[in-house]
């Protein structure tokens, strides 16, 4: 009896421990040797939540470049860009992630590479755009609604109580004083002076040259390689020549990189999005939804 025991503990053990370790030694997922690292959807710091959302989160992108930086199998990181942009700290985390990686990294925008996404492929040695993308958009963003005239018209009060002069600056159910927009609008001319120094270094350009364009508007992938924010107009055919060209592959065998949320993580995303909604409380709302700072 205590040989069959022991017995059926050894298979447990080798199911259970021993087996997942040789399936990750011999996973043909990762004997790859370009990294494709799709960066798709509004960049958030943890990815969209619930149905319907289209985002991805700078933690998983991070990871997938430190994992591709630590696979002796892959020669270089090729991300697949296609994004408005989204939180400033989120793709700032990406964007050094990107610079941090000693093995090549090349990126090609597909319809948009703008603002923080720009930021992002900015970052990569080589970059590459479709000429009719959209692509740069320097700029920052953080407007919210302020309805304190339609509270006057029902008859809502806000009853101010605070402990620091300027702890509910932003708050939309009061007007901002001129004092509370200067000091908002500087901390937004602060975050856009880190995005055209970046970008003036990552592209190596002149910080005067990127001040010039970085009014927030967007460019055509052709317009955008006259500036010198691209390297080369084209899609992903034009990026597997040059890294065949450059990077010594006869060709190319891919490990994805994605990300791929069950319907549970969906469902539990509404669910937990619900409740903390629910239970946050409006000082906590307010940072969450009023000072986050999109590019």
């Amino acid at each position: 009896m205590r040989l069959v025991l022991l017995t059926i503990a050894a298979v447990l053990f080798t199911l259970l421990v021993i087996l997942p370790v040789l399936f990750s030694l011999f996973d043909g997922s990762k004997l790859g040797n370009v990294a494709l690292i799709p960066i798709e959807g509004a960049i958030t710091g943890n990815g969209g939540q619930g149905f319907g959302d289209s985002s991805i989160s700078s933690k998983d992108i991070v990871s997938f470049i430190e994992d591709a930086e630590q696979n002796p199998q892959i020669k270089v990181l090729l991300l697949e860009i296609n994004s408005p942009g989204g939180s400033a700290v989120a793709s700032d985390e990406i964007a050094t992630a990107v610079k941090r990686a000693q093995k090549p990294v090349v990126a090609y925008i597909r319809e948009a590479g703008a603002s923080g996404a720009y930021w992002i492929a900015s970052a990569a040695d080589h970059l590459i755009a479709n000429r009719m993308s959209i692509t740069g958009s320097i700029g920052v963003l953080s407007s919210y609604l302020e309805f304190s005239g339609l509270m006057q018209d029902y008859n809502v009060s806000y009853q101010r109580l605070v402990a620091g002069q300027h702890k509910d600056m932003g708050t939309p159910f009061k007007k901002l004083t001129a004092e509370e927009r200067m000091i908002l609008q500087q901390k937004l001319d602060k975050i856009h002076d880190f995005f055209i120094e970046e970008v003036a270094a990552n592209r190596n350009l002149e910080v005067s040259q990127v001040q010039k364009i970085a009014s927030g508007e967007f460019f055509l992938g052709v317009e955008a390689l006259e500036l010198g924010l691209v390297d080369q107009l084209g899609g992903k055919e034009e990026a597997e020549s040059f890294i065949r060209e450059n990077f010594g592959l006869q060709s190319i065998d891919y490990v994805n990189y994605e990300h791929e949320a069950s319907f549970f993580d969906l469902l539990g995303g509404i669910i937990s999005t619900f409740f903390f909604n629910v239970g946050e409380g409006i000082g906590s709302m307010l940072a969450s939804q009023q000072f986050t700072v999109w590019m």
